[in-house]
């Protein structure tokens, strides 16, 4: 062992002793520290599982989604623009989409209906598949209660169970009904030769700009929507709710700005004491700087590791049950799903800098006064 390396290790047990005779201080200070970030890196690392989330769910999204505009809102399309599409080079299929919204005032959500694209899915005539939160807030069992919805006073329209949905979905699927085309058509009341949007798949990812251009020639007044589009919107939308809980959390934050403004500017009277005595008994300079290091280092990296570590368990072991709801953005149905572990270096080290290192920096300038003071009228 390196004479550097038994030094440090003096430093450490000594500065582990002195804080030991302090910690009630210590512990207190600990647990506030700990708390600002728990509830930074709660959010960060919810968001950042969401945005996981969307990107698996959005991997199989068409590429190209075509909408028709009528005075800058969206409008049916004519199932006849399909033909034109299939027409440009490049296009691998298109598909008339059909879905819409319906409101529920049975219980003020809102239910999204759609009539899946891959025939497999397609239930039977007068059934429907059910998302995970839908039966749920209605109070119905899975396998034999119907659902009821009533388009206007004195109407019901029934769709039985013919399964649910995934979990696995359940971040964009928590409250979509999907049934067949006859009974959506029947239950808006639409025309045969309309559909809501239509989905084009692109043969090579590379022409997806070439494509988008041909096809907005071919309809101007068209809204041209591609996936990757769809996929920044979720990224932009969640770090939008990232920074919410971020602002939430300012209280907190100030008061650690506060903290460690105040420890900056002094010692207390017991710690300038303690390094007077050190100076007095041959201690050097650079050892009193190197054990008040270690002392500030020891705090904010446990302090990181202990918050870091409990916003894990907060967010992948009890689903953030405190602020799931403001992150996952649903006003009545909540998704019932379990979030992949995924943790960001990036964001993390940012959060360690942001936290870490101000502390441990702000013990430095108080330090070096007292440590280069004469020991005597340091005592004194």
């Amino acid at each position: 062992m390196t004479p550097w390396v038994r030094r440090q290790q003096a430093l450490a047990d000594y500065t582990l002793a002195a804080m030991a005779r302090r910690r009630v201080k210590n512990i207190g200070l600990l647990l506030i520290y700990a708390l600002v970030i728990f509830v930074i890196a709660s959010a960060t690392l919810f968001s950042t599982a969401l945005r996981h989330e969307a990107e698996i769910v959005l991997a199989e999204a068409p590429e190209l989604i075509v909408q028709n505009l009528v005075m800058g809102r969206h409008d049916m399309i004519s199932a006849e623009i399909i033909e034109e599409l299939e027409a440009i080079r490049g296009v691998g299929g298109v598909t008339g989409r059909l879905w819409g919204y319906f409101y529920d005032r049975v219980n003020g959500a809102n239910y999204t209906l759609m009539v899946p694209l891959d025939p497999k899915m397609v239930p039977p005539a007068g059934q429907a598949l059910f998302g995970e939160a839908l039966p749920r807030t209605r109070g119905l069992g899975w396998d034999t209660a119907p659902l009821f919805l009533s388009r206007y006073p004195g109407d019901l329209f029934r769709l039985d169970p013919a399964g649910r949905l995934s979990h696995e979905s359940a971040l964009v699927s928590a409250d979509l009904i999907l049934l067949g085309e006859e009974d959506f058509r029947a239950f808006f009341d639409l025309p045969p030769a309309v559909y809501t949007d239509i989905a084009v798949s692109i043969r090579n990812s590379r022409e997806i700009d070439t494509i988008v251009a041909k096809a907005g020639k071919l309809l101007p007044n068209a809204r041209l929507v591609t996936r990757d589009e769809i996929s920044r919107t979720y990224q932009k939308l969640f770090y939008w709710r990232e920074g919410i809980m971020v602002a939430m959390a300012g209280a907190s934050v100030l008061a650690f700005a506060i903290f460690a403004a105040e420890k900056a500017s002094g010692l207390s009277a017991e710690e300038t004491r303690e390094i007077g005595i050190l100076k007095a008994i041959g201690w050097d300079t650079r050892d009193v700087i190197a054990m008040k290091l270690w002392e500030g280092g020891l705090i904010s990296l446990g302090a990181f590791l202990f918050g870091t570590g409990l916003a894990y368990l907060h967010v992948f072991a009890f689903d953030a049950a405190l602020f799931a709801s403001v992150l996952k953005g649903w006003s009545v149905i909540y998704p019932d799903f379990r979030l992949t572990p995924m943790i960001d270096g990036v964001q993390l080290t940012a959060l360690f800098f942001l936290t870490v290192l101000p502390y441990t920096a702000a013990t430095i300038v108080p330090i070096w006064r007292a440590a280069t003071a004469d020991p005597d009228q340091v005592m004194r």
